[in-house]
């Protein structure tokens, strides 16, 4: 294969990379948070009732924004029943899932979860089926000196220092005919606007997120961002994008070009955003924020059968889908400029880089790229050529076979490379203008035996992350070969 030359200049910056876009969802949807972050009984079990084992392998991905309790669930979830003492919560029936929900952790706990593994709450009302004024409240409970009646909800539960709580999601997937309290989006948006008026005068400090479309299949794709966002106006500061991957028709090279279509929705959204600020002539924009996004595909199944913590969703992920989740990240890191917040769902059990099996844990192979890139994501972004081979997916369209992003730190160059291809190495040469490599400061490489391979609590490092080494530094400028699909993540010192 000929070589890919990675060329970039310092003059060339996307914007600095904002760390929340390492961030993570937890929803009450199968094991994610009873069995998964919570589990009393485990002999993991710290002082919270939260799992150590899982906590400290999610802090090797230093996550950042965290959001919460959904999902689909939050659009049946009346945060109430989850505060108090535990024997006075009521036990209830989630229609989202079809799953008994014992509400045994809130928001209290969540808070706490939050504060232990220092990551930015983020909270997601209930705009299907609760209210505007509830949702007020919440912010109320969360954020406001006590004086007032769920202010002091909270310090009677405990809690008499405000949360701060800042990122305000305004639902999820309304436009979505599953989600529970569906509709068009004019009348989403008077509701939204309703909400956030309210939680703003409450706390105007906090930011909010709209809903965005949440798949790009809906035949209301961008039309319904258009009318949310002109509607909401100055109560918008973020619009929200979904989007989950696979490959059912088992094409792998398709596969590992979904990364153009990432990037062509990335794009779509900013231009709508773009359109309305026109359209509004206002100096004030509102930027994308990615809340879910993962590789799911496999295990659909989403009916709990009136169980608690049901086995739903439970992904087994392999090589490929890890390649795929570094391209997600390739594609947040060359969008730095609109791209705020990305949240990976989820992040235990349930479509998951983690996996519990009793006392036992898991760490999947989409773990690993996510490692890789969350500990070099400070500095800004550059705007890179990629000249070398390319191929032609069957729905994705034309890729380079060598997938890449690159970071400008203090003193360091952190470059992201993915060879695409199944069967031929990828020589590579970094080669960047107006700054001069000096020495390998670290990296590593992640590659398995195929593109179906696969960790299992039998197995658990076929597919790994392990030092690399083989990056040769002469005049400047950096050189390696990739394996066949791999993944590489590098920190060049500069002279």
């Amino acid at each position: 294969m000929n070589t890919t030359r990675i060329l970039l200049n310092p003059a060339f910056r996307i914007g600095p990379v904002d760390p929340r876009v390492f961030g993570g969802f937890l929803e009450h949807l199968g094991r994610a948070v009873y069995e998964g972050v919570y589990d009393p009984a485990s002999r993991h079990a710290d002082a919270d009732g939260c799992r150590s084992d899982v906590l400290a392998a999610q802090r090797r991905l230093r996550m950042t924004a965290m959001r919460y309790p959904g999902g689909n669930f939050a659009s049946g979830y009346h945060w109430r029943d989850g505060i108090g003492p535990r024997a006075g919560r009521p036990t209830v029936r989630d229609l989202a899932w079809q799953s008994i929900e014992p509400n045994a952790f809130g928001t209290d706990e969540f808070v706490s979860l939050c504060r232990k593994m220092d990551w930015t709450p983020m909270l997601t009302v209930n705009l299907g089926t609760g209210t505007p004024e509830e949702a007020r409240d919440w912010v109320e409970y969360c954020n406001c000196p006590v004086g007032t009646r769920e202010a002091d909800r909270r310090a009677a539960n405990g809690h008499p220092d405000p949360y701060a709580v800042k990122l305000w999601c305004l639902g999820n997937e309304m436009d979505g005919p599953w989600q529970l309290g569906h509709v068009p989006a004019d009348q989403y948006a008077i509701r939204a606007q309703q909400a956030a008026k309210m939680m703003k005068d409450c706390d105007r400090s906090i930011e909010t997120v709209a809903c965005g479309s949440c798949t790009t299949g809906l035949s209301t794709y961008m039309e319904w961002d258009r009318q949310v966002l002109e509607h909401l106006g100055d109560m918008a500061d973020y619009v929200s994008l979904h989007r989950y991957v696979g490959n059912p028709a088992d094409d792998t090279p398709d596969y590992l070009a979904v990364t153009a279509s990432v990037d062509r929705q990335i794009e779509d959204m900013d231009a709508v955003c773009r359109y309305v600020q026109a359209r509004r002539k206002s100096a004030r924009r509102v930027y994308l924020c990615f809340d879910e996004w993962n590789v799911w595909y496999r295990e659909r199944g989403g009916d709990g059968r009136a169980k608690r913590a049901p086995h739903l969703i439970e992904e087994v992920y392999n090589l490929e889908d890890a390649l795929v989740v570094a391209g997600f990240l390739n594609s947040f890191i060359r969008h730095a400029d609109v791209l705020k917040i990305a949240n990976l769902a989820q992040i235990v059990n349930a479509i998951a880089p983690l996996l519990t099996r009793g006392d036992e844990l898991l760490v999947q192979s989409i773990f690993h790229p996510f490692e890789m890139v969350s500990r070099r994501r400070t500095g800004e972004a550059l705007r890179l050529a990629i000249d070398g081979p390319s191929y032609e997916g069957r729905t994705n369209g034309a890729v380079p076979v060598v997938d890449a992003s690159a970071i400008l730190g203090e003193g360091v160059l952190h470059v992201f490379l993915t060879n695409r291809s199944e069967r031929t190495a990828a020589p590579v040469s970094i080669e960047p203008a107006g700054l001069s490599i000096a020495a390998l400061e670290s990296a590593e490489i992640l590659t398995g035996p195929g593109p179906k391979a696969a960790n299992s609590f039998e197995q658990p490092d076929v597919v790994a992350a392990r030092t690399y080494d083989e990056v040769a530094v002469r005049a400047g400028r950096a050189r390696l070969k990739l394996p066949p699909l791999s993944m590489a993540a590098l920190t060049l010192r500069l002279g």
